[in-house]
């Protein structure tokens, strides 16, 4: 079963420990929700998985092999990263750019009815096929995030790992995406992703890992107040939702 084992991960920049003793086994399927406050290390530890932070401390393997020693494109086939933001300044159409997802299959020079197949499916599932001719730049905020997942969806990975995957997104596509993400760990899939919303994790991941300080704090199927407290340090309830799902309530 293809997944990550990090034992004792750390990282520095500058001098500056972002990251430090992390110890997880994440192997699919499931949807794991990372949280934690800004600067407690969630991007730079999917960027480490992701194989983009290759100075890192400890152990960080995939599928049984150190992630450094991963060749680039082999590990693009097996793991798609999202980033929470990414920049395209050429004219490429949103088709285009879910086409680029199919890069790290393609062995000739032109694109195959399959890579068609899978951009078609992606985009389809990820609600994109309206605006398919239009210049990328020209998107929403939150139309650029959907066609960014329906490029990773197109690269057809068995992992997938997302950066705050529902920024600037309304909440109709919030809820659709993640509701997307638990469906395609069901059907086998490894999905990590990076959120600042509580609800939502609780809500549809089935595991959440809290960070704080660049350490794990909190790993399990659901966040209890001390937790809440101890990594975001805000008093909070928690309610019983809908299907006994916890519902986070803040306050006045």
């Amino acid at each position: 079963m293809s997944g990550f084992s990090l034992r004792g991960v750390g990282m520095r920049y500058d001098g500056a420990e972002v990251l430090r003793g992390v110890t997880l086994e994440l192997a699919g399927p499931q949807f794991v929700a990372l949280v934690g406050p800004n600067g407690a290390g969630k991007s730079t530890l999917l960027g480490i998985m992701a194989g983009l932070r290759r100075s890192y401390t400890g152990c960080c393997e995939y599928a049984g092999a150190e992630v450094r020693s991963w060749n680039g494109r082999a590990l693009a086939r097996q793991v798609s990263f999202i980033p929470q933001s990414l920049r395209i300044e050429f004219p490429f159409t949103a088709q285009q750019v879910v086409l680029m997802g199919r890069t790290p299959h393609c062995d000739g020079l032109f694109e195959s009815p399959e890579d068609f197949a899978a951009v078609e499916q992606a985009m389809a599932v990820t609600d994109t096929l309206a605006f398919r001719a239009r210049d990328f730049r020209t998107l929403s905020g939150g139309e650029r995030q959907r066609v960014i997942l329906a490029s990773a969806l197109a690269q057809r990975p068995r992992t997938l790992l997302l950066d705050e995957p529902a920024t600037f997104l309304d909440l109709g596509h919030q809820i659709a995406i993640y509701r997307l993400l638990k469906e395609l760990s069901r059907q086998g899939l490894l999905i990590v992703a990076a959120t600042h919303d509580l609800n939502l994790a609780a809500s549809f991941a089935g595991r959440i890992v809290a960070l704080r300080g660049g350490e794990v704090v909190a790993d399990g199927g659901v966040l209890d107040k001390g937790t809440v407290r101890e990594v975001f340090d805000v008093e909070v309830e928690l309610l019983e939702g809908p299907g006994g799902k916890p519902w986070i309530w803040y306050g006045q």
